[in-house]
């Protein structure tokens, strides 16, 4: 995907999220519409649904259902804090928590591994060793 689709998609998402916590109404609903929209380009362009790029914008769609559910209302927040960290650093928390999975791993979970996914330097597009 163009990288400055993927940077509107996400950039529209934090406005929209901040948007939420503000306490605009509409705009979960349209945060969520966005991100459908953008796992629909995603697959469209790779034509795979299990493409890494994809399992990302649904794992975040997925995170705006789940804080919108009563007490785990600070999930919105922490994706808001992401999304803002993404946007500034290229830094993807979620994608490097995904390439743990077992399905996105090159290798078994081992401590180095861990510590190469979490810290190492941030790159633009998919983490190192994340599934084409």
């Amino acid at each position: 995907m163009d990288p400055r689709w993927q940077r509107a998609y996400w950039q529209g998402t934090a406005l929209l999220l901040a948007a939420h916590l503000a306490g605009w109404a509409p705009a979960l609903p349209l945060a969520v519409l966005l991100n459908v929209l953008q796992i629909n380009h995603r697959v469209v362009l790779r034509r795979r649904l299990g493409a890494f790029d994809v399992q990302v914008g649904v794992a975040h769609v997925v995170g705006l259902a789940l804080g919108s559910v009563g007490p785990l209302w600070p999930l919105h927040v922490v994706q808001l804090i992401s999304l803002n960290v993404l946007l500034v650093t290229d830094y993807c928390l979620l994608a490097r928590l995904l390439v743990l999975l077992p399905g996105n791993r090159p290798a078994p979970l081992s401590w180095q591994l861990l510590r190469r996914a979490l810290l190492g330097p941030p790159v633009a597009g998919v983490p190192p060793h994340a599934p084409g």
